[in-house]
């Protein structure tokens, strides 16, 4: 894609929330994926996501979906099949592991892929997967706080330090670790208090809710230089069956703040979907980033 303006892919087939998704991705698999990934590669997108639960109650599942492929033998394949789009998990629910864990196996995808992940990182909200783990769920967001700080420490180090109010580690070696000096670290959530973990501990917001009211709190945020601000149109894009309302919404995303829009694409088949992204790629460059 030739724009400044930077397009990410909501990942099909990997997670299907209930009347959220297109009707070839319930028998899709590795195959199908791979296909996806290799020519939003080849187009330029940003990056492709996945996000990670463990076990869904079967009442939540109705609600929330059960399908959640796991990011990190997800990515590590996707990894094999790409040369440079960005591997950003949306989102990794923090407290499930030690932060030393994270930066293990997500430090080796880093150095397997050539440097190319992005931890999109949250609390999470569902109190039997923090029950079924073992985890806390009480006092989350602080054990959350101090793991980001972990992370921060721990990310692209062979022997990494930290103390802090939940995780202390020292003289202990993680290797093979992530070849990013600086890891992304994105924070999912929603509203005010997800922002403000992000501006202070992150590199970028990737949030749910309705545009407009992302849209204002970016504008009232003084946010870092080369923060991420990763926002969507909400509903699919159908960029070859509606170009002009494609290029309205891409602009719409833009003029509430986004540095990145993640997107979903409306598609029949596979086929038509990897389609759906060339014609996407032509139109975002029509498209242009607000100049702030």
């Amino acid at each position: 894609m030739q724009s400044a303006l930077r397009i990410g892919l909501v990942s099909p087939v990997v997670t299907r929330l209930p009347g959220a998704f297109n009707a070839w991705e319930t028998g899709a698999g590795i195959t199908e994926l791979a296909q996806v990934a290799v020519v939003a590669d080849q187009l330029g997108f940003d990056h492709l996501t996945c996000s990670e639960h463990v076990a869904v109650p079967v009442d939540v599942a109705e609600v929330r979906g059960g399908t959640y492929w796991d990011p990190l033998a997800t990515f590590g394949y996707l990894a094999a099949q790409t040369s440079r789009i960005r591997l950003a998990t949306q989102v990794l629910v923090l407290g499930y592991h030690h932060p030393l864990a994270i930066a293990k196996r997500y430090g080796t995808l880093d150095a397997v892929s050539g440097g190319r992940v992005v931890l999109g990182v949250g609390v999470g909200s569902l109190a039997e997967e923090f029950d079924l783990l073992g985890a806390e769920f009480s006092g989350r967001g602080a054990r959350a706080d101090d793991a980001m700080r972990a992370l921060r420490t721990a990310l692209g180090e062979r022997v990494p330090r930290y103390s802090g109010s939940h995780y202390e580690f020292d003289g202990l070696v993680v290797e093979p670790h992530a070849v990013q000096q600086q890891v992304p670290l994105w924070v999912g959530g929603q509203g005010t208090r997800s922002l403000r973990r992000a501006i202070e501990l992150g590199d970028g917001w990737v949030p749910f809710g309705r545009l407009s009211e992302l849209g204002a709190l970016v504008a009232d945020a003084d946010l870092p230089a080369g923060f991420e601000v990763v926002l969507g149109p909400g509903q699919p894009l159908d960029p070859i069956g509606d170009r002009a309302k494609t290029v309205e919404r891409l602009g719409r995303v833009a003029d509430a703040g986004a540095t990145v829009i993640s997107v979903k694409i409306a598609s029949d088949s596979v086929e038509e979907y990897v389609d759906q992204l060339a014609a996407l790629a032509e139109l975002a460059a029509l498209t242009t980033p607000r100049q702030d």
